[in-house]
């Protein structure tokens, strides 16, 4: 478990990993930031420049939330734990984006932790098993202009960090 009390006074980082990888952010000023990124295989590239990529791509948002004054950068970063997948392929993208995601974290000492899906859905719709819909609509009734599921299952995933925090030490919203 991370420690709520890194968590309270820096940014946190929610990824919902695959080939479209959705993200949320949470930073110590501002707004919930949020949005989804492609990792496909480009036409020409070996198959490990997707990884290279998504590494590239999470050292430059944490450059960027450090240029918006959190020197600290991420105090947390949750993704979404998926068990089971039903593509070959899925699962070979999922497995190599959470390498790359645990190996950059443990390099910059970031702390991160794996949510299962269910919890994740049933705290953002209070049904375990909710389908792409029902996330995409709780989430946009909390006000977010969502237009992606994995946008959604990603911020989906930062709210019930959110929700921790408080539980565990009275954090902000």
């Amino acid at each position: 478990m991370i420690p709520d009390t890194t968590i309270r006074r820096t940014s946190v980082l929610a990824l919902d990993l695959g080939t479209t990888t959705g993200w949320a952010l949470r930073s110590t000023e501002g707004p919930i930031a949020h949005g989804f990124v492609s990792f496909k295989s480009q036409r020409f590239e070996g198959g490990g420049m997707r990884y290279l990529r998504f590494r590239r791509w999470l050292t430059d948002l944490k450059a960027t939330v450090a240029r918006a004054g959190d020197t600290q950068g991420f105090g947390a970063v949750y993704f979404e734990e998926v068990r089971r997948h039903l593509g070959v392929d899925a699962a070979h993208v999922y497995g190599g984006l959470l390498a790359t995601l645990t190996a950059w974290c443990e390099h910059h000492q970031i702390p991160y932790q794996g949510v299962p899906v269910g919890t994740i859905k049933r705290h953002a719709t209070g049904k375990g098993n909710a389908g792409k819909a029902d996330i995409i609509a709780a989430m946009r009734a909390k006000g977010h202009p969502v237009s992606d599921d994995n946008e959604a299952d990603a911020l989906a995933l930062l709210h019930w960090a959110m929700a921790q925090e408080a539980i565990e030490g009275g954090g902000h919203d």
